[in-house]
């Protein structure tokens, strides 16, 4: 809302700006038709204008200026639904992929678990293989000594 009140002084030191010039020229013209009274026989109206006519011209672009004024609050709050809406999405858009993000680093989490409990039992079954690797030897050892003992006694 803070654009719309920047707007809105903006416009209020422009209306003013052009009002100063105004009473700035009128009081000039003033004095020069002062002294052009004393020196002439004054004619009515000064510049030829009625104050009517001044009236209804200083009156027809203030209704323009407020006119002029009531668009561009249409607009800037246009704007401003605009950018809140905008707002709103991305706001949500960031909630969903914070959810996600947080799913994924649990996600992430557990399958590191379930990995170095997989890693473990690898391990466990790699000392097993070994061993038993071992053993096979050890009895394929016996058994060929076993033979071998046989086959020398004649059998």
């Amino acid at each position: 809302m803070s654009i719309m009140k920047d707007v809105k002084d903006m416009i209020k030191d422009e209306m003013e700006k052009y009002r100063d010039e105004d009473r700035q020229q009128e009081a000039g013209a003033c004095i020069i038709g002062e002294a052009r009274k004393d020196r002439e026989e004054p004619d009515w109206p000064p510049d030829g204008v009625t104050f009517k006519e001044k009236y209804e011209k200083e009156h027809k672009l203030r209704q323009e200026a407020e006119g002029e004024l009531t668009i561009l609050k249409g607009i800037e709050t246009n704007r401003v639904k605009e950018a809140e809406t905008r707002s709103n999405q991305l706001s949500e858009e960031l909630d969903i992929v914070k959810r996600d993000n947080s799913d994924l680093f649990i996600r992430i989490a557990e399958l590191t678990e379930v990995e170095e409990s997989h890693q473990k039992l690898n391990g466990k079954l790699q000392e097993r293989l070994t061993e038993l690797e071992e053993e096979n030897k050890k009895m394929h050892d016996v058994l060929n000594k076993r033979i071998n003992n046989i086959r020398k006694s004649g059998l």
